[in-house]
């Protein structure tokens, strides 16, 4: 099995979803895995 490569957009990208679950209120565990890191 290979290694799943993402983009630089694509960090980005789930990074800023991150940070606007935290910002909502959301544990940063909880936003990390909800967005499938």
């Amino acid at each position: 099995m290979g290694i799943k490569r993402h983009k630089p957009e694509e960090i980005v990208q789930k990074l800023r979803q991150v940070e606007v679950l935290v910002g909502q209120g959301t544990a940063r565990i909880d936003a990390i895995r909800e967005i499938g890191i």
